[in-house]
This record gives C-alpha cells, structure tokens and sequence, in this order.
C-alpha cells in the first residue's frame, strides 16, 4: 500500500473542493489580518511585511523540508504567503506609490514569468509534479507572487474601478464559476485551469476580507480586524481536522 511519504504521492494536498472552500478563508484571512498588523497595530506596511516574510521563509522551509504532506503546515505556509501578499501589495501600491494599475501589472509579468521559467526548468507546473525541493521551491514563490497579485487585483477592481466590495466580489465570484464549469465541460488543461482559480481566489479573498473590516461610509461593516480574523482562523482550523485532506497523487 502507497503512503504519503511515497514517491508517487505530492506534498500539496489533493484539488477537491474543501481544498477551494479552505483557501478562500485563508486569502480573507490574509487580507483581514494583513491590514490588523499594518493597520490596526500601526506598524506600517513595511514593517508588517518583514514580518509576515520572516514567517513566511520559515514556514517554506519547514514545508520543504518535511517528507510527506502535512495539512496543518501546508495550510500555515499559504496563510503566511497570503499575508504577507497583503502587506506586500500595499506598501508598493500605497507607500511606493506605483497605484494599483501598475503594482498589477508589475505582479502579472512576475507572476508569469515564475510559471515560464518553472515549466521550462521541470517540463510541469501540475500541482501533482510538486515532489521536489526544486519544483516546491518554484510552487511557493509563485504562489506568494499569485498572493500579491491577487491582493492588487482586487484593490484596484473595488477601489480604482468603482465597482465597491460586493461588485468586485460578484465578479471574481463569477470568473470562478466560469473556470470550474470549464473543468467539468472542456478539456482545457487541468493546470491552467487550476492557476488561474488558485490566482482569482486572491482577490475574492481580499475584497470579502476589506467588505468585512472596511468602515461603513466606505462600504464595508466596520467589523473588528481581529475577532474577523480569528473568526476565520478557527473556520480553518474546524476544516482541516474535520475533514480529511490527502496529498495529490502524481499523474492524476
């Protein structure tokens, strides 16, 4: 019997939906207790976002360096990688002053260009191929770009575009929807399928997460940065230990 520590089995945990279900909590997660750090604490982005890196680097490290799948780091690993997108994202949109357009723009080409240069090295950026040190390396740099990508892309469409909270909920809401009908009806490829939900689960994630601690007169319901974010964390914290979460399988 195979086991996860097997070679035919990833460190990532297998696509299912509780996998998407955990993952947009956790980008509202990142967005709710990004802005608590920089905001709340009135630690600044710069500093929020050395600290979230810190966290970050080890918690890839500890991810790489394991051999097997574990569900609880997998998931601290993206929690960090979707904080510090936060932090991240604002400081180069706000502080550096490169606005929303242009830190999107700047964060695509990155973005992109990791996924280039990692199929190009490995021949594969299926999540089932992540086996590797070199291929995780690859994993977890983009998807700390997708992070603070997807952290711009969704300031830039609520804000920027006007379309507000809601609106721009609606329509990263409405793209996913898009992208999982085409898994179930085409046979377009599984893993440009999947960077692309993973990529526009970001912004959902910020722009729910800004709807929730946003003040009122800005269209959100002024909620508490930190109960939100704890909220979140225990909704996690309930999906990973009450339901079972298995590495990917390679070739599947």
């Amino acid at each position: 019997m195979k086991t996860d520590s097997d070679a035919s089995f990833s460190k990532v945990p297998e696509v299912a939906l509780i996998f998407w279900i955990i993952k947009i909590a956790a980008t509202t997660l990142g967005e709710t207790a990004g802005d608590a750090a920089s905001m709340s604490m009135d630690l600044g982005y710069l500093a929020s976002t050395g600290i979230f890196a810190i966290v970050f680097m080890v918690a890839v490290v500890a991810q790489i360096a394991a051999k097997r799948f574990h569900p609880v780091l997998y998931w601290i690993t993206i929690i960090a990688t979707t904080t510090v997108g936060t932090t991240l994202a604002d400081f180069a949109d706000r502080s550096l002053g490169i606005g929303y357009a242009g830190g999107t723009t700047l964060l695509l080409a990155l973005l992109l260009a990791s996924l280039f240069t990692w199929y190009r090295t490995l021949g594969s950026v299926a999540v089932d191929s992540v086996c590797s040190p070199k291929a995780e390396t690859f994993y977890w740099v983009t998807i700390m770009l997708s992070q603070t990508l997807g952290t711009a892309l969704g300031d830039w469409t609520a804000d920027t575009a006007g379309l507000g909270y809601l609106g721009a909920g609606a329509i990263f809401g409405g793209l996913l929807l898009l992208i999982a009908l085409a898994g179930f009806l085409t046979r377009c490829s599984r893993a440009v399928l999947f960077w692309l939900a993973f990529i526009l689960t970001r912004p959902l994630g910020a722009v729910v997460g800004d709807y929730l601690d946003k003040p009122i007169n800005e269209g959100g319901l002024a909620l508490s940065r930190y109960s939100a974010s704890a909220c979140l964390l225990v909704f996690i914290g309930v999906c990973i230990f009450a339901i079972p979460q298995k590495a990917a399988e390679k070739g599947h």
